[in-house]
């Protein structure tokens, strides 16, 4: 088994709780690809994070989150700017982000940071998310994407409340799709695919970035399952029935899960593999949803057979 190298953002979330009358807001280590490296790792992946950090105090918490969690830090860069703030609020189990923080201290990993040769070293190479809306770092990300070896993986992670109107949108369709046309898989959220497409059929959205030239898509959709998509076909999987609490991470729990998968067993040569893959990685996300989110709710192997014999 090789290595993943995870590149994206690492902050900290605040996320939206009850104590008794008052509403106050629990500090959680957040960040979607940080959740996704955190994830690898806890399934028993090698995986190393690439990234910008505050050297503040929210920083250094971060960073010994990553390495207890066995997540490698070479790929780390600290800087002396606050650690970015995300403030999450519910309706029911789902998320909803405001960002506090300039400049955004995840986004500021520039092309002359990376190691260029142990990103073509990586079994896979995983990006995406809401630091690619910044320079430097997406730059940084476009020069890695440019290596040829690993598995390419990608995820959006649309956040609309930084998408302040149509322009921002169409800016975004036009930079994802750049990374979609040359991927090995794309994993998005429902929600994603209607901000991006205005699409609200999975299999509709997933032809979409197919005929860009993805080989394939994972449309996840909540309690619902996902849709898994090649071009031999697609297929709706269903969600295992649990008790939530708490969505936050259950998407990156997904991701996390499927990069597992790909250095354990390779780059799969059927959609039916894809599709075994997608099942284990659902049961993954629905356990994370049993609990509260962040990179602490990522479960274990053990623990994952523990829920599900």
């Amino acid at each position: 088994m090789g290595y993943a190298m995870v590149m994206g953002e690492a902050l900290i979330d605040l996320l939206e709780a009850e104590a008794g009358p008052d509403l106050i807001y629990r500090q959680a280590i957040g960040g979607a690809p940080l959740n996704v490296a955190v994830a690898v790792s806890r399934l028993g992946g090698d995986v190393e994070f690439a990234g910008s950090l505050g050297t503040d105090v929210l920083g250094d918490r971060i960073a010994a989150l990553l390495a207890e969690a066995g997540v490698g830090g070479r790929g780390i860069r600290r800087l002396a700017v606050p650690t970015t703030l995300a403030v999450t609020t519910f309706e029911g189990a789902e998320p909803t982000f405001t960002f506090y923080g300039e400049p955004p201290s995840y986004a500021l990993l520039g092309p002359g940071d990376l190691d260029l040769g142990r990103v073509a070293g990586a079994d896979v190479l995983y990006t995406g998310s809401i630091c690619l809306l910044r320079e430097p770092f997406r730059s940084a990300a476009r020069a890695a994407w440019e290596v040829t070896g690993p598995v390419k993986v990608f995820d959006p992670n649309v956040r609309p409340t930084l998408l302040p109107d149509d322009a921002a949108v169409d800016a975004l369709r036009e930079l994802v799709e750049e990374f979609f046309a040359t991927a090995d898989l794309v994993k998005l959220s429902s929600a994603d695919a209607l901000v991006l497409y205005r699409e609200p059929d999975p299999a509709a959205a997933a032809q979409r970035i197919l005929a860009l030239g993805a080989d394939a898509v994972v449309v996840t959709c909540g309690s619902k399952g996902a849709y898994v998509a090649t071009a031999a076909g697609g297929a709706m999987l269903p969600a295992p029935e649990v008790s939530a609490v708490d969505a936050t991470g259950a998407g990156d729990s997904v991701m996390g899960a499927l990069i597992s998968r790909l250095l354990a067993e390779g780059r799969p040569a059927s959609r039916e593999d894809w599709e075994r893959h997608v099942g284990f990685a659902l049961n993954v996300a629905g356990l994370v949803c049993e609990r509260q989110g962040g990179a602490t709710a990522m479960p274990t192997e053990a623990e994952l057979t523990a829920r599900w014999p």
